[in-house]
């Protein structure tokens, strides 16, 4: 996720759209996206709720100043107006339940001066590709990891299992998650007083389609 192909292209897209700043990132994490923001001269503030991760982004050289509030990103209000809020890699269905989503974006609104935007980079819900009957569908096999997805179909709630071999020794690791659906973002968007303006299948702005298997989706604040 480092690495300058993948990254690049979220810089440039959410730089385009930060109208000159400030911009809040939710769920900010270790600084990824935040500081090569920080670093084109926008001023950037972040939340994040695991103060382990606060740390290692305060033990950067450009994170030592780095203006970042522990919190949840459904709740946690900082001060000031913002032309950009953002959450990205999936982040937002790390909130697992529907209340839980409609707050962030309601968090979201708060933070955003008239005019404003909240952009969104989350996976679409891959059930079209489970066989019938089935709930679960792997993403990855290979020598030392074995990853699969498992689909509750009545919580909407999805957990990546991730099986890792290392010398000889195996490590688990569980994520869980709350899957949402393009349209039901636009209605929690609606929710919150905001306003569709933006959707592509990755930060290249390639066209959102029928097969796109991820989003970035950005709603406005109106003016009046």
């Amino acid at each position: 996720m480092f690495r300058p192909e993948v990254l690049d292209p979220a810089v440039d897209f959410l730089a385009a759209r930060a109208d000159g700043g400030p911009v809040l990132e939710f769920a900010v994490g270790t600084g990824r996206v935040a500081l090569p923001l920080a670093a084109r001269g926008l001023r950037v503030a972040g939340i994040e709720l695991s103060e382990p991760m606060v740390a290692e982004l305060r033990a950067k050289p450009a994170g030592a100043e780095f203006e970042v509030t522990v919190g949840d990103m459904a709740t946690t209000r900082v001060p000031g107006e913002f032309a950009l809020v953002y959450v990205v890699f999936n982040t937002i269905s790390n909130l697992l339940s529907q209340d839980k989503q409609v707050e962030c974006f309601r968090n979201a609104a708060r933070h955003l001066r008239p005019g404003g935007r909240f952009a969104v980079e989350v996976f679409v819900p891959e059930l079209r590709r489970l066989p019938p009957g089935e709930t679960a569908r792997p993403f990855h096999i290979g020598a030392g990891h074995v990853g699969f997805d498992t689909y509750d179909m009545v919580t909407q709630r999805l957990i990546s299992h991730h099986y890792r071999l290392t010398e000889g020794r195996a490590d688990t690791f569980l994520s869980h998650h709350r899957y949402v659906w393009p349209a039901e973002l636009d209605l929690m968007a609606r929710l919150a007083g905001l306003e569709p303006s933006e959707r592509w299948e990755d930060w290249g702005e390639t066209p959102f389609t029928a097969e796109s298997r991820s989003h970035v989706s950005v709603w406005r604040k109106p003016e009046a």
